[in-house]
């Protein structure tokens, strides 16, 4: 089967950008208050459960994957970008990044305790969100916790340059209620949402949604089923 066109146009477009991205992204510790919040109490949440690694999907040069290890949290990343990993590497040596797509993860069933997709799907296609948010279903633990965020809006986005260089992706910017909605439909229990207003370095509205698979229900005592034995 031929890779979607979007792939082929974001994997050649960050491998374009990469050095220039590293200079001009500020690094996690720079984010606002509440993104780093967020991206703590998903940590807290995650170490809690203590299911399995988190996979940071979309990681780029792997800053936040470092944050959040720096947290306390198992983690490692993933992005399509094969320069992007090669940067993720020589920074962060004594942590793990592979090349892979959001469509297809390289992970067994149920393997991980999170994930976080961190302004990392909105180059995804509406059309084929459905099928990146199966694959958070599938790869997540029952009870595993996955961590959105991105902007928001409704925009489709072609622009020519980004960071600095020539790029051939586009965004698409959806409302809030319609990602979560899109998450439930995967089977995810949407549990908190943030959408804040532009501000500082942001100048689009932006937004968190914490996401649950639901845990295994546990088995009752006076089930016909359940023997003690």
């Amino acid at each position: 089967m031929a890779e979607p066109s979007y792939l082929t146009a974001v994997r050649e477009s960050y491998d374009t950008v990469a050095v220039d991205y590293v200079e001009r992204v500020p690094p996690p510790a720079a984010l606002d208050p509440l993104s780093r919040a967020m991206l703590a109490g998903f940590a807290e949440l995650v170490r809690a459960e203590g299911l399995g690694p988190v996979a940071d999907l979309g990681c780029g040069p792997g800053r936040v994957t470092a944050y959040l290890a720096g947290l306390g949290v198992p983690a490692f990343g993933v992005d399509l970008s094969p320069r992007m990993v090669e940067l993720a590497r020589h920074a962060y040596p004594g942590l793990r990044f592979s090349e892979g797509s959001m469509t297809a993860l390289e992970t067994g069933d149920g393997e991980l305790g999170g994930i976080l997709a961190w302004y990392s799907t909105h180059h995804t296609p509406p059309r084929w969100l459905p099928a990146v948010f199966a694959e958070f279903h599938r790869t997540l633990a029952p009870g595993g916790y996955l961590l959105w965020g991105d902007y928001v809006g409704e925009e489709r986005l072609r622009p020519t340059r980004g960071y600095g260089g020539p790029v051939s992706y586009e965004s698409y910017l959806l409302p809030l209620g319609r990602v979560a909605d899109l998450l439930k439909q995967a089977g995810l229990v949407v549990t908190a949402r943030l959408e804040q207003e532009p501000g500082g370095r942001v100048n689009r509205p932006h937004a968190c949604v914490l996401a649950r698979k639901p845990p295994r229900a546990a088995v009752s005592l006076s089930s016909p089923s359940a023997s003690l034995t």
